[in-house]
């Protein structure tokens, strides 16, 4: 499978555009992928999701940077040796809606499909398992992206947030729930809980 995170202008994938797409081949985790794209012509902009991802206005037309069909292009292109290409991550939903919207908008013809694995499944399967009660909020999960890297042993993410860290934490924290080992070498200082050693 391939983890990946994406950031992005906003929430929106019709409106709002990739700036950058971070990628890890969970089978072969030195077998990365990180581009960076300027926006297309017209895409809006959430300042809200500027907070989070560290971008400056000035940063999201840099002519210096890809259009954001070259970067899918060379992301395709990375994709082709992996021989499982279903997507993984935290929030995928989002990664592929905002991945096949752009493909439309670019007129590639490639699909990264709709079947994904989600860390937020995961924990709350081993919760579950384990006969937790997962973290509520009005009568919903409330299993965020921080109290899932608690669960496994991994701070959070540094900010601002970038497409690659995001799929490296993610890869981790995939082995650790899966495997209950250590992927990456980079979080090797951080220790993999006991309740996922079993």
């Amino acid at each position: 499978m391939i983890v990946i995170d994406i950031e992005t202008t906003g929430l929106n994938p019709f409106k709002h555009s990739i700036l950058e797409i971070g990628a890890v081949d969970f089978k072969n985790p030195s077998n990365r992928f990180y581009g960076k794209c300027r926006i297309f012509e017209g895409a809006e902009v959430d300042e809200n999701s500027l907070k989070v991802n560290g971008y400056s206005y000035s940063q999201l037309n840099d002519l210096k940077k890809l259009e954001l069909k070259d970067m899918i292009l060379n992301f395709i292109e990375w994709t082709k040796p992996i021989k499982n290409k279903t997507l993984a991550g935290q929030n995928v939903d989002f990664d592929i809606l905002f991945l096949n919207e752009s493909l439309k908008r670019c007129q590639i013809n490639w699909s990264f499909g709709w079947r994904k694995i989600d860390l937020h499944t995961l924990v709350y399967s081993d919760n579950l398992k384990k006969r937790i009660d997962p973290p509520m909020k009005n009568e919903l999960s409330d299993l965020s992206g921080n109290l899932i890297m608690n669960y496994v042993g991994l701070p959070m993410e540094p900010k601002p947030h970038t497409g690659i860290n995001g799929a490296l934490y993610e890869a981790e924290a995939f082995s650790r729930l899966i495997y209950g080992t250590l992927l990456i070498n980079e979080f090797e200082k951080h220790i993999i809980p006991s309740h996922l050693c079993n």
